[in-house]
C-alpha cells in the first residue's frame, strides 16, 4: 500500500509539472505570431505549434509542401521500377517528436470530423480515406496533409480558412 500512495503523489506531482509548463507555452505562444497561426490549422494545438517553430526556425527553406512534408517523414516510401511505381509506408525521417505530435493531432480532427454532422473540407477528405483504407492509414494521410497546410499558413502569415461542405 505504501508504493501505491507513493506512485499517486508522484503522477500527481507531474501532473502540476505538465500543467506548469502547457500555461508557459501558452504564455511563449502568445508573443509567436507564427504559433498563433499555426493553432488555426485543425489539430494543431499550443504543443505541436511552438515544437513546430522551435525546430523548423523559417519555412521559406523549403520550396513547397511536399518538401516540408518529407523533412518531417511523413511521405511514402517509394518503390519505383520503370514505368510501375509503387508507395509504400511513410519514411519516417526528420524529428520522430514532432511526427509524433502531428500524428496525434491528426487523430484528434478525424474524430472531430466523426463527431460533427458536417465536417469541413478537410476532415470529410479524411474521414473518406478512413472508409476506404483504415483509420492509422487516414491519421497518417491527414498528418501529411496537415504538415503541408501548416508549412503554406506559416509562409504565408495568414490563418487558416475552414471550407465547409457545399
Amino acid at each position: 500500500m505504501p508504493a501505491l500512495l507513493g506512485a499517486l503523489e508522484e503522477i500527481e506531482s507531474l501532473k502540476h509539472k505538465a500543467d506548469s509548463i502547457q500555461k508557459q507555452l501558452t504564455r511563449l505562444a502568445e508573443h509567436m505570431p507564427a504559433a498563433k497561426q499555426l493553432m488555426t490549422v485543425p489539430g494543431i494545438g499550443v504543443l505541436t505549434a511552438t515544437a513546430l517553430v522551435a525546430f523548423v526556425g523559417d519555412p521559406h527553406r523549403f520550396r513547397n509542401g511536399r518538401c516540408f512534408a518529407a523533412y518531417l517523414g511523413l511521405t511514402p516510401r517509394e518503390h519505383s521500377s520503370g514505368r510501375s511505381r509503387r508507395l509504400g509506408r511513410m519514411t519516417k525521417h526528420g524529428n520522430s517528436y514532432l511526427r509524433m505530435l502531428l500524428i496525434h493531432g491528426a487523430r484528434s480532427a478525424l474524430r472531430a470530423g466523426h463527431a460533427t454532422e458536417k465536417p469541413d473540407d478537410l476532415r470529410r477528405w479524411a474521414l473518406q480515406i478512413n472508409a476506404r483504407k483504415g483509420y492509422n492509414v487516414a491519421a497518417v494521410a491527414l498528418a501529411n496533409k496537415l504538415a503541408r497546410v501548416c508549412w503554406r499558413v506559416w509562409r504565408d502569415e495568414r490563418p487558416f480558412q475552414v471550407r465547409t461542405a457545399a
